[in-house]
C-alpha cells in the first residue's frame, strides 16, 4: 500500500514496509480513532498511571536500598534492583506483546507496571553515580566489576524474562 505523502506515515492498519519500524503506540492514537484525538502520551489518565506506578517503584527501590547494605563498597541493592527490574520488564513486555494489541487494559498495564513501577524501580542514574563514586574512591576494580556485572547480567536477565514470557505464552496456547 502507498505511503501517506502528507505526513510520511503508512496508512493506518497496514504493517510498515519491510525495514521500517512500527508506529509508537504512545504517540499515535488508537487504530480507527480520529486523527484529532489526543495522543496517549498527552492523556491525563495515561500520565497518572505512569506517575502512580513510578512512585510505587521508586518507593520499593528506596526500601530495598536501605535494607541491603553495600558489599565492599559495591551497592548490591541497586545492582539487584536493576537486574530484577530488567528481568521483570522483559517478562512483562513479552507477555503483553503476545497477548494482543497495545490497547485498553494491556496498554494500561504496560504504562502502570512497565513504564511506571519498573521504570521507577530500576535506575540508570544511581547506577552511573555509584560507578563514578567507586572510581572517585579509587576503587577501579570494584567500579569495573559493578558496571560490567550490572550491564551484562541485566541484559541476560531481560533476555531470560523474554524467554520465560514466550515459554509461558506457548504453554498457555497448548492448553487452549
Amino acid at each position: 500500500m502507498a505511503w501517506d505523502d502528507r505526513n510520511g506515515e503508512p496508512p493506518r492498519g497496514d504493517p510498515p514496509p519491510h525495514g521500517e519500524l512500527p508506529l509508537d503506540p504512545d504517540v499515535e492514537t488508537d487504530d480507527g480513532a480520529a486523527r484529532s484525538e489526543v495522543p496517549v502520551h498527552l492523556r491525563a489518565s495515561a500520565v497518572a498511571l505512569v506517575v502512580v506506578g513510578g512512585a510505587i517503584g521508586t518507593f520499593l527501590r528506596y526500601v530495598l536500598s536501605q535494607a541491603i547494605p553495600a558489599w565492599q563498597g559495591i551497592p548490591v541493592a541497586i545492582l539487584l534492583v536493576n537486574v530484577v527490574g530488567a528481568f521483570l520488564l522483559g517478562l512483562l513486555i513479552e507477555l503483553l506483546a503476545r497477548g494482543g494489541p497495545d490497547h485498553g487494559g494491556r496498554r494500561a498495564i504496560r504504562l502502570f507496571a512497565g513504564t511506571g513501577v519498573l521504570g521507577g524501580f530500576t535506575t540508570y542514574s544511581t547506577f552511573a553515580l555509584d560507578t563514578d563514586g567507586l572510581l572517585q574512591a579509587a576503587e577501579v576494580g570494584g567500579s569495573v566489576l559493578y558496571a560490567l556485572t550490572t550491564v551484562v547480567v541485566g541484559a541476560a536477565a531481560s533476555v531470560a524474562g523474554i524467554a520465560l514470557g514466550a515459554a509461558l505464552h506457548r504453554s498457555r496456547a497448548r492448553r487452549v
